[in-house]
């Protein structure tokens, strides 16, 4: 299946060796407003944060530039963990809970990570 190129996200040369965990989300979720008051602000933060900052974006807007994602989300929120070239590497459809969220985007990120490493 061919990807899907999305508008809007700017990669510069200075983020060339940058992931970015893009979330997907719309008015009126629950769980992207849970989200967003109690795990976002140390998200930001933490190490994940720090190796693939969040980049808000919403389900009908407009959407990144250069990113290319295997299929359109259609669940909110779905986090979307970005590559250097723009492609999406791995995704987390759903908020399942602080819980599990961690573990799994801390495994997402460092996996790429190995990936990427030369």
């Amino acid at each position: 299946m061919a990807g899907i190129v999305l508008s809007g996200f700017g990669f510069s040369t200075a983020q060339a060796q940058d992931l970015r965990l893009l979330m997907v989300e719309q008015a009126g979720c629950y769980y992207c407003r849970v989200f967003n008051r109690d795990i976002a602000p140390v998200y930001e933060k933490s190490t994940e944060g720090q190796a693939a900052p969040l980049v808000h974006v919403q389900l009908r807007g407009a959407l990144p530039e250069g990113v290319t994602l295997d299929t359109q989300p259609f669940v909110t929120p779905t986090f979307i963990l970005i590559g250097p070239d723009g492609a999406e590497i791995e995704r987390l459809t759903g908020f399942p809970g602080e819980d599990f969220f961690w573990p799994y985007v801390s495994d997402m990120i460092a996996t790429a990570q190995e990936g990427l490493a030369p």
